[in-house]
């Protein structure tokens, strides 16, 4: 099937003023509830990491673990799960980390990858690219190296991606939406 940016950001929903004045969300809901769009998604990643060595997928809290999840799956490789504060058993690393809506924090479990280990992390939007800053440097800590950052939506005007790409960690969108 082949990827049609276009559909795939008519299905996205923009909810203004919401979780806060002068923020417009972007809701994917809908393209979950789009069986031939969550394929679309899902096929575009697929066939992008196919070919790439790499050993873990890493999903960030929580949605992207929807794509996370088919993406291990479907390739055949263990799943990191990247969750909010106090959501797995001990022993835990954690990173505290300030987002568009105020702060946050991350965790992952120590032993969840090893020393060189290569990851492709997914969420499913970049905004301000710190959650992503944040559950990269946890993977590091932990001895993996993140070598692609990936999301449905990049919100570009946010400067996130490109913060992202000064660390020195390339970023893939499917699409993007101008204007935050």
């Amino acid at each position: 099937m082949v990827f049609d940016e276009f559909y795939i950001k008519s299905l996205v929903r923009p909810v203004p003023d919401w979780p806060r004045t002068g923020v417009t969300f972007r809701d994917i809901t809908p393209v979950f509830h789009n069986p031939r769009a969550l394929r679309m998604v899902a096929d575009s990643f697929i066939q992008r990491y196919v070919d790439v060595a790499f050993d873990h997928v890493a999903a960030i809290d929580a949605r992207g673990f929807l794509v996370g999840s088919i993406i291990a799956y479907a390739l055949n490789k263990p799943l990191i799960l990247v969750r909010k504060k106090d959501k797995l058993p001990p022993p835990t690393l954690h990173q505290e980390f300030t987002m568009e809506y105020g702060n946050a924090c991350l965790e992952v479990r120590k032993d969840c990858c090893e020393q060189g280990d290569r990851i492709v992390l997914f969420d499913d939007l970049i905004a301000t690219g710190h959650t992503i800053l944040a559950a990269s440097q946890l993977l590091r800590e932990c001895g993996g190296r993140v070598i692609e950052a990936a999301a449905i939506i990049d919100l570009p005007d946010l400067q996130g991606s490109a913060l992202v790409q000064d660390s020195e960690i390339p970023v893939f969108a499917l699409c993007a939406f101008e204007g935050a």
